[in-house]
């Protein structure tokens, strides 16, 4: 195409260019044809898949997202701060780990305690 042409002769260079490739069309070889389509095909079915989502997004969903996380965590800290800093009416619970005397409760039921007691 040269800059002195009308548009008409545009036209017709344009059409004869068009011409000429619809006649001499490449030949796509069958292998590469095949490997098209199967990647072709391949995608389509990645797409038809619903995305995986990550083990947090699902924790999150079943527990009503940020708003129940916040909750569960606020709740976990408040109970760890009542555990550590009881106030005066609750009991300490410190007091349930240690271990008592067995003789001191097996006497409070009332039962007979003489085989606790050394028989020396």
């Amino acid at each position: 195409m040269s800059w002195g042409m009308t548009m008409a002769e545009k036209d017709m260079e344009l059409d004869q260019l068009l011409a000429h490739a619809r006649q001499n069309r490449p030949v796509l070889p069958d292998d590469l044809a095949v490997r098209v389509l199967t990647d072709a095909e391949a995608v389509r079915l990645e797409r038809l898949r619903p995305p995986q989502r990550s083990h947090w997004a699902r924790l999150l969903d079943n527990v009503a997202g940020w708003q129940g996380i916040s909750g569960l965590v606020a709740a976990g800290v408040a109970g760890v701060w009542i555990g550590f800093a009881a106030p005066d009416f609750l009991p300490d619970p410190a007091t349930f780990i240690y271990v008592q005397d067995s003789g001191y409760v097996v006497s409070d039921l009332g039962l007979d305690t003489v085989f606790l007691e050394d028989a020396e």
